[in-house]
């Protein structure tokens, strides 16, 4: 008979049965239920921390909105973790999050909330990225006041060796948005004083206070998420930053498809979500409107698909979309080119192939206009301002690529664009400066990295 737990033998087989019912029990605990019930908890604390600070919330997407009724939120930020991370420490000049000045201006302060995996106080985004951020703009907007110049990181998260590395690195990041040239007198008049962040996790205590403070803007710093320093399976069902990940659990719910249905969906037993979760992302889906074009630049606009069946003669239209088709094929009319490059990693280099072609038909589109060649159309009215239109599956990533890539080309420094041949000589760094121009335009853009080395690619050869 053993004597101890260190001398029970159990069969192979027993291993591979006690493996699975251990995969089982943490496969039952990640449920689409907890995780949409551990969203609603959580919401319920970054509720509670609008109404102490009675300031307006900001969703840190794409996690943030999860905690958001979309009542309650007031905007959008992107502050990604990856530039907090160790090492990195950066402004980032691709995400700028210049919409944010006015709201804080407007409301002395802003509450950005996100949130983070098990085992972490608070996300990479909060505790780094975000001070970075501040500290970069209170250079730039108040360089001759030293005193708002002080980089300020939670002690609980970053250690005093890693808060001087950041330090280190923000006269460079501080240079990298001077290059931007971005019209730095327009943001001051949004904001009067420095932007210092704060932080608040589920571990604080709430002083209720809306105070106006004389001397920074607070940029409170909402961690939504409860810390799990163990299993979930020792939580009763909770699960710490559930809204993250979705694609491998959220079967297409989104936070705006969530919230109106909230309390049906708490209330479906488990074995009958996933289909509850398919009709309404179904119903949603239908019930899409085709979106406003953004405009980015004097006659350039991004918009997603499907397009509005709409068209003008005095506008070009680039529709890019999520399946791969023969090049020859792209050419519709004068006025529409449909490329199709695919999805996700396999779109952004196929759009290399790409941009050579859509940028010989908006050169031949705006010779034409210029022209005033004869129309297709014998009562078109010549005199409509022209208008170039790209879109993409989501209006935010390759449309972008395309944008960026034709303001290099045929854009002046002012954003017009003219029929000349298309520029060469371009660096990073005029590259940069374009993109920026887009990003401060149309802050909800997202470009992936994949997409913009595609444009660099073709613009730098």
């Amino acid at each position: 008979m053993a004597t101890s737990t260190s001398e029970l033998v159990f069969s192979s087989q027993a291993n591979h049965n006690f493996s699975r019912i251990l995969s089982d029990l943490k496969r039952s605990n990640l449920s689409i239920t907890n995780r949409l019930r551990s969203i609603r908890d959580d919401a319920d604390f970054v509720s509670e921390v609008a109404a102490a600070f009675s300031r307006p919330l900001i969703a840190n997407e794409r996690c943030g909105s999860w905690y958001i009724p979309p009542e309650k939120k007031a905007g959008s930020a992107y502050f990604k973790s990856t530039d907090g991370h160790t090492g990195q420490w950066r402004f980032s000049t691709r995400r700028l999050n210049l919409q944010l000045l006015n709201i804080v201006g407007e409301n002395d302060g802003c509450i950005i909330v996100d949130s983070t995996r098990r085992g972490k106080r608070m996300p990479d985004a909060l505790s780094k990225t975000v001070p970075i951020w501040c500290c970069v703009l209170n250079h730039v907007l108040f360089p001759g006041i030293v005193a708002f110049h002080e980089l300020y990181t939670p002690p609980n998260a970053v250690s005093e060796s890693e808060h001087a590395q950041i330090e280190s690195r923000i006269p460079e990041n501080v240079a990298s948005l001077r290059a931007l040239c971005i019209n730095l007198n327009a943001l001051r008049e949004q904001v009067k004083k420095p932007l210092r962040p704060v932080w608040v996790t589920q571990e604080s205590q709430l002083v209720p206070t809306d105070e106006v403070f004389d001397d920074f803007y607070p940029i409170i710093c909402c961690t939504s998420s409860r810390r799990v320093l163990g299993g979930e399976m020792s939580e009763g069902g909770y699960i710490q930053g559930a809204g993250d990940d979705t694609e491998n659990w959220a079967l297409g719910l989104t936070p705006p498809v969530f919230w109106p249905h909230v309390d049906v969906l708490l209330s479906t037993p488990e074995p009958a979500l996933s289909d509850l979760v398919r009709s309404l992302v179904s119903d949603q889906t239908l019930h899409i409107n085709p979106s406003t074009p953004k405009k980015i630049a004097s006659c350039l606009f991004v918009g997603c698909l499907p397009l509005a069946n709409s068209s003008s003669p005095s506008t070009c239209t680039i529709a890019v979309y999520p399946k791969t088709t023969d090049p020859s094929s792209w050419v519709k009319t004068p006025l529409l080119m449909e490329v199709g490059v695919g999805k996700h990693k396999l779109a952004s280099r196929n759009l290399r192939l790409a941009l050579p072609d859509i940028s010989d038909f908006v050169r031949h589109f705006l010779e034409q206009t210029t022209d005033h060649s004869p129309s297709e159309e014998p009562d078109a009215d010549s005199s409509a301002p022209r208008k170039i239109l790209i879109a993409c599956e989501n209006g935010k990533d390759i449309s972008i690529g395309v944008a960026l890539a034709l303001l290099c080309q045929h854009g002046d420094s002012e954003g017009n664009f003219s029929p000349r041949s298309p520029s060469t000589g371009h660096t990073k760094s005029d590259i940069r400066v374009k993109l920026s121009r887009i990003m401060t335009s149309f802050p909800e853009a997202n470009p992936s990295r994949a997409t913009l080395q595609s444009v660099n690619s073709f613009l730098m050869g």
